[in-house]
Order: C-alpha cells, then structure tokens, then sequence
C-alpha cells in the first residue's frame, strides 16, 4: 500500500528565549561535583537547540548578554541574538517580543528546560496556534513554561511569581501537556533536575550531571524531531 507523505508543517513560530548570565543563572540549582555556572551554560544551550530543531520554528531570539553562551548560540540554526539590558526577566522578554515580526505567531518559553524534545514543542504550538492567546504550565502548575499569540495578536506574558494563575486571569488559554514531558519539566532545584533526568537530558546537561548523580538511571537521548 502507497501512503501519501504528510505535508510538513508551516515553519512560522518566532520563539523567544530569555537566558540569565550564566555566573548569575541557576542561584539554587545546586548539583553535587557539578560547577553550577557550567550546568547554567549547559542547560539554556540545550533548551535553545531542541526549540531550534522543532520543525515549527522559523527561528529562536535569545535574550542575553552572557558573551561566552552567545558564542556557542551562532552554532544553533535559527537563532538570533539579542542583548540583554540586565533589567530582569520581564524587560528581557519584552526585548525578545519587540524583536519578533508581529505578522508572526510568536512564544516565549523559558531557557531551563534541559529535557525538552522538539516533538513536543511543535505539539504544543500545534495546540496553541488555535487561541489567540495560550500557555503551558510548568509540572507543578503554579508557574508557566510557554506563553503564545497567534499572528497580529499582542503578546504579554505574565512570567513570574504564579504566573500560571497570572495568565489564566489575564485570558491566555490553558493547554494540557502531559506533566512528564520535558515541555513541563524547567529546574530550578536538584531534585527538579532528578526528575527530568527520567525523561531524558539534553546532551549537554547530562553528561554534566552523569559524572554527579548516580542515584537514577540516566538518559541522555538524542533529539526527536518527529511530531
């Protein structure tokens, strides 16, 4: 039986990534043997390179001002960077936005998700896309992990303290993800890294945290990039 190939899907996100300098990124991750400004590094670096590989993104702006993270950034296809004034994480998402073509549908999604798949950034996009404005929660559901605006539509995050609630109020959809996927899984803390080891790690990030924890079971996978 001949089966008709499927029509990839429109390239057309703009997603924006604010990362922190990595000297002051990630206060209270603190892994064992592992130097916390590295894992900072390693951890936006995967986050940035699953979200460039989703085969909904025509391309990734990078808020930042860390200038040895930006090296290793022009790597990535589809990323583009701009300077961070080191004014917070609102400013910097608000430099990200004002960056990205309006005729767009564009995101913002935060830079601490090491075990993100790009399958699951294009499913919740897919998702999304239908609201004019949408959000993901992060797995404890008190914050947010993506927040979208579909083309011509103004995008105002409510990152930060409960932002999920922020958002609900604010008129941003909720769209359900499964609370194990990496989409759902930023770290702040160790055992927030322990639990998205389960689910996979970029490969810059697990190889830092390998040589640390040995209490679970490592999975360092390769990018899925099929939805």
């Amino acid at each position: 039986m001949i089966r008709e190939a499927r029509p990839a899907p429109a390239r057309d996100w703009v997603v924006v990534i604010p990362v922190k300098r990595a000297e002051i990124g990630k206060s209270r991750l603190r892994v064992a043997g592992v130097d916390r400004e590295s894992l900072a590094r390693a951890v936006a670096l995967d986050t940035v390179e699953a979200a460039a590989a989703c085969e909904r993104v025509a391309e990734i702006i990078v808020v930042t001002s860390d200038e040895v993270t930006a090296v290793a950034l022009r790597l990535i296809d589809r990323v583009r960077i701009v300077r961070d004034r080191g004014e917070g994480l609102t400013a910097a998402i608000e430099t990200g936005i004002a960056a990205a073509p309006l005729g767009r549908p564009r995101a913002v999604m935060l830079g601490d998700l090491p075990a993100l798949q790009p399958y699951e950034l294009s499913r919740a996009l897919a998702f999304a896309a239908s609201y004019r404005r949408a959000f993901v929660a992060d797995a404890e559901g008190v914050g947010s992990v993506l927040a979208t605006a579909q083309a011509g539509i103004a995008l105002h995050p409510r990152f930060g303290h409960a932002s999920a609630d922020a958002h609900r109020e604010s008129g941003f959809v909720e769209v359900g993800f499964p609370v194990l996927s990496g989409l759902r899984r930023d770290v702040d803390l160790a055992e927030h890294m322990l639990v998205a080891r389960r689910s996979g790690l970029g490969p810059r990030t697990g190889a830092l945290v390998d040589r640390s924890v040995t209490s679970l079971p490592l999975v360092s996978t390769p990018l899925v990039i099929a939805s």
